[in-house]
């Protein structure tokens, strides 16, 4: 590739996806209900966190920062995506480009923290339930989001500082959704040898090792609720973690077939279905995931729409 030099004036072209103006409407449509889904729910979660004192545990706390960092995830990507369906505008500015990957770097990290800091509530919830005052006091939670939150921007700061100093021409095409920092390295005409040994690093210390987290405290929940001697007790058990293993499972599990799979002719547009799946699938599922069947946030719904008609 021939030099160019990166000036804040080059534009990338987002291609998106390739295709018909029938499939075009459809993708537009199903795009737009999750983003207004995802936003609608995660912050009615987040809202009753914080309005409903039978809310006020460990583990819900974790959840309002869950839905918190699902919103800033679908907003980073799915506004522009849907720009480019409605306007077939592809155009977006080295600085769009730059926030992007800023804030998409941002809610990566403090979705997979939160995660990983809601399977040591429930290891703790379950495992060792006579400390679980001590071992998850308010003091704790604080430190473990201020500890979450630290790491993300940090990650952050470090993508957008590396990325920003690549050499681009004064236009590129850009073959995702939104400005994908490995597609970036690849057309950048810098070498792209040290950026990968970065990003396989990041890979293994904030996806790879919270993953292991999660599924060694996962080991040992599903030991401890196999020896609970009632079928209500074990009932009751599962029940207070299947919505975060399900969510654990969405999540990652794209990601892994994403980094996994062998590369193909075909494997662009597969991979864009891939990060449209943790990117927006899902972040609209999570509401879902965690108020069905969900005793407390149901109870906390009612009592807030008795205060609000008593008020009004």
């Amino acid at each position: 590739m021939e030099k160019c030099w990166n000036t804040t004036g080059n534009v990338f072209y987002i291609l998106a996806f390739s295709t018909t103006e029938t499939e075009n409407c459809i993708l537009f449509t199903a795009v737009l209900w999750m983003y207004l889904t995802t936003v609608v729910g995660n912050m009615t979660i987040a809202l009753l966190v914080c309005l409903a004192p039978r809310l006020h545990t460990p583990m819900y706390f974790f959840l309002g920062n869950l839905a918190i960092a699902d919103v800033l995830h679908v907003s980073v990507t799915l506004p522009k995506l849907l720009s480019i369906l409605l306007t077939h505008d592809h155009r977006m500015s080295f600085s769009a480009c730059m926030t992007q990957v800023y804030f998409f770097a941002l809610s990566g990290a403090f979705d997979i923290f939160v995660l990983t800091s809601m399977s040591y509530d429930r290891y703790v919830a379950i495992c060792k339930p006579l400390q679980y005052s001590l071992l998850m006091s308010k003091n704790v939670c604080l430190s473990l989001a201020m500890s979450t939150c630290l790491i993300s921007v940090i990650d952050a700061v470090i993508n957008v500082l590396v990325t920003s100093v690549l050499s681009f021409c004064s236009t590129e095409n850009v073959d995702h959704f939104f400005c994908d920092q490995k597609i970036l390295y690849s057309i950048s005409s810098n070498d792209p040898s040290s950026r990968n040994i970065l990003l396989v690093s990041q890979i293994i210390l904030l996806a790879t090792l919270p993953f292991l987290f999660i599924i060694t405290s996962y080991v040992f929940i599903i030991s401890a609720i196999l020896n609970i001697q009632s079928s209500k007790g074990r009932r009751k058990a599962f029940s207070s973690c299947s919505s975060h293993l399900t969510t654990v499972i969405l999540f990652f599990g794209p990601i892994i077939i994403l980094y996994t799979k062998p590369k193909s002719k075909h494997s662009r547009e597969l991979d864009k279905l891939l990060s449209l799946l943790y990117t927006a699938v899902v972040p609209t599922l999570n509401p879902f995931v965690y108020t069905l069947r969900n005793k407390d946030i149901s109870k906390a719904i009612r009592t807030l729409t008795r205060k609000l008609l008593c008020f009004s």
